[in-house]
């Protein structure tokens, strides 16, 4: 059996023309944080909302985890009014009260009998029943909102990493030297004075450090190659080396014995 990832959402929180929120999933049933737009790049992809398994949260800034109540209130009157469906969500220590609150300010009182049958897993290391391995590590973001990245590895051998929202650290380059993918964040250009974001220069860097290690870009400033609205920023469309990929919504990839590129 392949495995499979689908890049559902490639934009940051501004949301370039083109692109819905940075958003991922693989094997169709586990997702990586459920931003505002989640919904939507799960019905463009005909994905049922009661199919996934899993949620991991990498932090909790409002483009990541601001599509949870949707997501759970689309379960509880739609796809799943039983509430038969087993639901992990497997976040840092702490978030559980932070995304209970949220779910409670967007819908008093409609969510409680969802969340209270879901597994939280605040273990930062563990394994989904479909044989994947992961490991959360901290990343270089905003301590406010916990930030982390994961690795994951299935029982056949497919590994890959997802750096969440960070600028250059050394624990997601050691994550980073240990797989042959991974999904890498480039959310801000050259002239923003930022660390805690990786820019195009920090991508060059990183494919030149890391020759076999394919990457896809993800949680990009820059607008869709397919849209012809007014660009958002000025900045042009990097040229990227061979091992990085900066891709559209809806990307998708798969594994058999290895990525296919």
């Amino acid at each position: 059996m392949a495995h499979e990832i689908i890049m559902l959402g490639t934009g940051n929180a501004f949301l370039p023309n083109g692109r819905h929120h940075s958003f991922a999933i693989f094997d169709k049933k586990h997702i990586i944080d459920a931003p505002p737009t989640a919904l939507i790049s799960l019905r463009e992809n005909g994905i049922k909302i009661d199919q996934i398994s899993t949620i991991f949260i990498t932090h909790l800034h409002g483009d990541h985890i601001f599509g949870l109540p949707f997501l759970l209130l689309e379960r509880t009157y739609i796809s799943d009014r039983e509430l038969s469906q087993p639901l992990t969500i497997v976040a840092a220590p702490g978030a559980r009260k932070r995304i209970e609150e949220l779910c409670e300010i967007a819908y008093p009182g409609s969510l409680e009998k969802i969340l209270s049958t879901i597994e939280w897993d605040e273990n930062a290391q563990g394994s989904t029943k479909d044989g994947w391995s992961w490991n959360r590590f901290e990343v270089n973001h905003n301590d406010s909102v916990d930030p982390f990245g994961y690795s994951f590895e299935s029982s056949r051998g497919a590994k890959f990493v997802h750096s969440g929202d960070s600028g250059p650290c050394d624990s997601l380059y050691s994550a980073i030297s240990n797989t042959d993918l991974a999904i890498i964040e480039m959310a801000i250009p050259e002239w923003v004075p930022s660390n805690e974001h990786h820019k195009p220069s920090d991508i060059q860097s990183l494919s030149e450090t890391y020759p076999k290690v394919n990457f896809i870009i993800t949680h990009t400033f820059i607008d869709s190659k397919n849209s012809t609205k007014p660009k958002i920023t000025a900045d042009e469309f990097p040229n990227h080396p061979s091992n990085v990929l900066h891709v559209e919504d809806n990307f998708s990839i798969s594994w058999e014995n290895k990525w296919k590129i």
